[in-house]
């Protein structure tokens, strides 16, 4: 009757967020006195993961699965919950996993708690604490189902290195042709650019940059900083930067560590998404601006000036301290 927790990878390669769902799967583990089972998907390496308190994983080696596809990827975790006896699955919220969850949560007749940020209250009721109101508010929710899935926001639960001796099994799931009703065919992905998902530190400017000619020194800080670049919605809807830049509610989610925000003045929606950042840090010419109110750190000043000096100065702590 172990947990499960599903293990995402890209090109056989397991993703930071996947070592965050092993480590706290581990900890919802050591509340049920039980063990960890992973289940991965072609995955090249899986040894790393006894470092984050794996006990088991299961290794599906099937090249049909080699590109995500939701219905196949829920029909093998649902196999491998019943062959495990689990009653709790673990997933992380990347936007893989949200397609994914809710089709497992109907084959295991199991409730699903997605925006997860920590430990379960308790096990008996089975009770998480969600975030609600984008990130404004909590809540907690039971659920009373005899399985449990659980979607964990990202960086909410961090690494815990937690060692043990993790076994591999090859695992061959029964999958039909109707699990492949829709087939992915390619995906095209920016392979010289970190994504704003996978960012540690995301570097966003607004429409008070003026014009994407000025985006130079945006880029330079992201560069320095090993860093994602992203925008508001006004300056996606300009065309300034890409639609895939797009950050806030009505755009791309932020939970980074360190968001960065320049010439943005702080609507609502664009607030809205990026609540779940660590730590905010805003550079503006306005000190009325909205932003300045939710940020951890603010730089009243233009950003013309601000910028250029701070990306001089990073590169300094960064040669020093090489």
């Amino acid at each position: 009757m172990s947990v499960l927790v599903y293990i995402e990878s890209e090109e056989g390669k397991f993703k930071k967020a996947s070592y965050e769902v092993a480590s706290y799967a581990k900890g919802i583990a050591e509340k049920m006195g039980t063990s960890v089972t992973a289940i991965a998907f072609n995955a090249s390496d899986v040894s790393e993961l006894g470092t984050y308190g794996v006990d088991k994983v299961l290794n599906v080696d099937n090249d049909k699965l080699k590109n995500f596809n939701a219905e196949a990827y829920a029909d093998a975790v649902k196999q491998a919950a019943e062959k495990e006896g689990s009653k709790v699955v673990v997933l992380s919220q990347s936007a893989n996993s949200k397609y994914l969850a809710p089709l497992l949560a109907v084959q295991l007749e199991a409730g699903y708690a997605s925006n997860v940020v920590g430990l379960p209250e308790s096990t008996e009721p089975f009770t998480v604490k969600r975030t609600a109101f984008t990130n404004k508010a909590f809540n907690f929710t039971k659920i009373s189902t005899d399985v449990k899935v659980i979607g964990l926001s990202k960086n909410a639960y961090g690494l815990k290195e937690s060692q043990t001796n993790a076994t591999v099994e090859e695992f061959s799931p029964s999958l039909s042709e109707e699990d492949f009703s829709v087939n992915v065919e390619s995906v095209d992905k920016a392979t010289d650019k970190v994504t704003i998902a996978d960012a540690e530190v995301v570097v966003s400017g607004g429409r008070g940059l003026k014009g994407p000619e000025n985006w130079g020194m945006v880029e330079e800080m992201a560069e320095i900083l090993g860093a994602a670049t992203a925008c508001s919605k006004p300056v996606s809807d300009m065309g300034w930067r890409p639609h895939s830049e797009h950050v806030g509610q009505t755009g791309k989610p932020v939970a980074s560590n360190l968001y960065i925000a320049i010439g943005i003045s702080g609507a609502i929606q664009h607030l809205a998404g990026i609540n779940a950042a660590k730590t905010k840090v805003v550079i503006n010419n306005d000190p009325e601006a909205p932003f300045f109110k939710a940020a951890d750190y603010g730089i009243v000043g233009d950003a013309f000036e601000v910028v250029p000096k701070l990306n001089e100065k990073l590169k300094e702590f960064k040669e020093k301290n090489a």
